[in-house]
């Protein structure tokens, strides 16, 4: 079931509904509504998949108390850390990665001169969102075991963590000790946060289906097709196709915070206005935070952070970089874009300029941001953009053939839409989304936050014009997320 289609419309009110009407007075029996619905929303998908999400939190579940028994013996307690991330990796690796290194496997014996004759790839279907719970139960053993969290004995509350259906198969990625908590106590309906959930939503749905969903058709043609385009035309697409990307995931997290709201529950932000940092490392600071964090905190700091030498500093910066790329799939131009990254990111952090605007914004406290700021903007988004090209591309040998003519064949051909649209709406659409963030982006969560009500019910009117005018249900696309 997507977030876009005229199915979560209906489903989304029949569960809040039921929530907060039928079911108000024990959380138990809230919990159990969110994990029904959370199976029929995944299963629509493909009920089969089901049990993996099952398995996974069966597992998890049993783990996390037997590493808490253990406590006293850490010999123990680390084996049964070990079975949980074996576990969990070994899903992930089979569903998502297996095709990928059989296939580099032969591709290394052909390189020698050897030929495997035998097929060794299967027909694997990757079951949407197994990179996001099986991170996010995983973190709940590694928790367990770092005593930041006690495991629960309240199977239905951790299964619905699990499952839980706004944020299944994308995310934001829960911890335990924010999500978890929420579910074992109860909630009372707040209209304040039910009425910013729906505001979010219709930011999100925005996102996705005005800015992202609009773009996408243009960039497909270009990727596509960029052996017949000027340079002019592939820097078009590598831009689009970050506004594209951005709205599209970014859209999703803010639907799935919204939903979460409507239900009495605060997801983890998971974008904070990436298109306006000033460096890499404040990038990712602001983009796929939730990753971001994981990876920081399970991978980054037990390898020793930056509290080691320069070197190991800069290794371990590689070392989630590179997992970063390839957790986001199994194909070499991810790696290469994690790489990118790293190499990107490494000059900031030798120069001590990784962490200094952590708790800042562009124009801070001006109306304008300064000169400066433009600039390390701009030279920051043609930085990701540019690594946006091996995102997009479905091989390395095509990215670097889209590269090479972008700086080798120049002409002033202008780009025509696919389907024969003018292109400048869509140049004015852009501009707009980015001067509206701009002046929305100290706060992420209440995209409509103004004190004037007539700017609110324009701003209102103007959105669900909009959302009428290019939605079409029978062309409702799939998040990009989905296929990580």
């Amino acid at each position: 079931m997507l977030f876009n289609s005229l199915e979560y419309a209906i489903f989304l009110p029949i569960v809040f509904l039921l929530y907060w009407f039928i079911f108000k007075k024990n959380y138990k029996i809230q919990n159990g509504l969110i994990l029904i619905s959370s199976y029929i929303f995944y299963g629509l998908w493909d009920w089969r998949f089901l049990f993996l999400i099952i398995a996974s939190t069966i597992a998890d579940f049993f783990i996390g108390i037997l590493i808490d028994k253990y406590r006293l013996n850490r010999k123990k307690q680390k084996a049964w850390l070990w079975c949980s991330i074996i576990f969990n990796i070994s899903l992930l690796g089979f569903f998502k990665y297996y095709n990928f290194f059989a296939e580099s496997f032969i591709d290394l014996f052909e390189l020698f001169g050897y030929t495997i004759k035998s097929d060794w790839t299967l027909n694997i279907i990757l079951p949407v969102g197994i990179s996001f719970y099986t991170f996010q139960t995983m973190s709940y053993s590694l928790d367990i075991y770092y005593n930041r969290v006690m495991p629960t004995k309240d199977f239905l509350s951790f299964a619905t963590f699990v499952a839980f259906f706004p944020q299944l198969v994308a995310g934001p990625i829960e911890r335990a000790s924010n999500l978890l908590g929420q579910m074992t106590k109860a909630r009372k309906f707040d209209y304040e946060q039910a009425s910013d959930g729906v505001k979010l939503i219709l930011w999100g749905l925005f996102k996705k289906i005005v800015i992202a969903d609009s773009l996408a058709p243009i960039v497909d043609d270009i990727f596509t097709n960029y052996g017949t385009h000027p340079s002019s035309t592939l820097i078009l697409g590598a831009c689009l196709f970050s506004f594209q990307v951005y709205g599209d995931f970014s859209g999703y997290s803010d639907i799935a915070i919204g939903s979460s709201k409507l239900l009495g529950f605060e997801l983890m932000s998971n974008f904070k206005f990436p298109n306006f940092s000033r460096n890499v490392a404040e990038y990712w600071q602001r983009w796929h935070i939730s990753l971001s964090t994981w990876f920081r905190h399970y991978i980054y700091i037990p390898l020793g952070g930056s509290r080691v030498s320069k070197f190991k500093a800069v290794r371990n910066i590689c070392i989630i970089f590179l997992v970063s790329g390839f957790w986001h799939g199994a194909n070499w131009t991810f790696i290469f874009w994690g790489a990118f990254h790293a190499l990107a990111f490494i000059p900031v952090f030798l120069l001590g300029r990784n962490a200094i605007y952590k708790n800042t914004v562009v124009g801070e406290n001006t109306v304008f941001p300064t000169l400066i700021e433009v600039l390390q903007v701009v030279l920051t988004f043609i930085i990701v953009t540019f690594s946006r090209i091996f995102f997009r591309s479905d091989s390395l040998t095509k990215s670097f053939d889209y590269i090479k003519r972008l700086f080798t064949v120049f002409d002033d051909t202008d780009y025509v839409h696919p389907l024969n649209y003018d292109m400048w709406p869509y140049y004015i659409l852009v501009c707009c989304f980015l001067c509206f963030e701009y002046v929305i982006r100290k706060d992420e969560r209440r995209p409509f936050k103004f004190k004037s009500r007539y700017v609110r019910l324009s701003l209102y009117t103007i959105v669900i014009i909009c959302l009428f005018a290019f939605y079409d249900d029978n062309a409702a696309t799939s998040f990009i997320y989905f296929q990580f």
